[in-house]
């Protein structure tokens, strides 16, 4: 919707652009992550009117709307509207604090009050949940899992600020391993978290998406995974093949390792034992 377009689309622009996609599920629930520019999704009309040495760590995603509250309450009023037509979700992503939690759904109910009193029509409630992106929300994860309905775990950029390293950067791509033991273990906190407060954990980015990972996540507690369409098959044949029971088992072993090579090997006889069990 908006780097699609050279200028800021208007509400009723949006609303019919959600209001659609609502309507093309029938019935089963849309998330909608809020505005996420800057970093890598650049856009013609960006409010941020400076070069920023280092956009990854900048102004962007959740940031960017709460210093621009007219165009982040607008994308809210359309949201909102829509999930007047079918069940839709809430995303916030890039949280990285709980005052930045709350800043956000504070400015979300002072759209809905502004709704109410227009007489608008939408659904108060709406589930509201988080992109988890950072460490320091991952570590967080059960302060978040308090105050929200379901996290979101973005691994590609969990992975690249865990490890500190720009994942498009050809000079250093090659230390991206979704493998590494922190990595892992942020993982298992959030999904313990999830499952602590019973609140849905899913996983989005190229990990989620990946056959080699679907077993280790599988026995570490996800049950939800978005992907390419392209991907959809190679993963549910894993799942629909895999012992859960079994993949918890190996996963304490593999999660125990500080050795990364180590974590690789353990990982690819997980694999090898469900492809010979075909």
């Amino acid at each position: 919707v908006f780097l699609g377009s050279e200028t800021e689309p208007s509400e009723e622009h949006q609303y019919r652009a959600y209001a659609q996609a609502v309507h093309a599920l029938e019935g089963r629930p849309l998330t909608i992550r809020t505005l996420d520019l800057g970093a890598d999704k650049l856009w013609a009309a960006s409010p941020t009117d400076h070069a920023e040495r280092n956009p990854f760590l900048g102004c962007r995603s959740i940031r960017l709307c709460l210093q621009n509250l007219p165009m982040f309450k607008t994308q809210l009023r359309a949201i909102l509207r829509a999930s007047n037509e079918g069940p839709v979700r809430i995303m916030f992503p890039l949280i990285s604090s709980i005052m930045e939690l709350r800043q956000a759904k504070m400015i979300l109910h002072d759209v809905m009050e502004d709704l109410e009193e227009q007489g608008v029509p939408f659904r108060r409630d709406v589930p509201v949940g988080i992109m988890i992106e950072v460490p320091s929300a991952a570590i967080q994860a059960k302060t978040f899992a308090k105050e929200v309905d379901f996290f979101s775990i973005g691994t590609n950029d969990l992975i690249q600020y865990t490890l500190a390293i720009d994942r498009i950067d050809d000079e250093v791509a090659y230390l991206y391993d979704p493998l590494h033991p922190a990595v892992l273990r942020l993982i298992q906190l959030i999904i313990q978290a999830g499952q602590a407060a019973d609140i849905p954990v899913s996983m989005c980015g190229e990990m989620a998406g990946d056959p080699r990972f679907t077993r280790l996540l599988l026995g570490m507690g996800l049950t939800q995974f978005s992907m390419y369409p392209s991907s959809i098959l190679e993963v549910k044949d894993c799942i629909t093949r895999c012992s859960k029971h079994e993949a918890q088992q190996h996963v304490e072993s593999i999660i125990a390792c500080n050795d990364l090579q180590e974590i690789h090997g353990r990982l690819d006889n997980l694999n090898q034992d469900n492809k010979r069990r075909r």
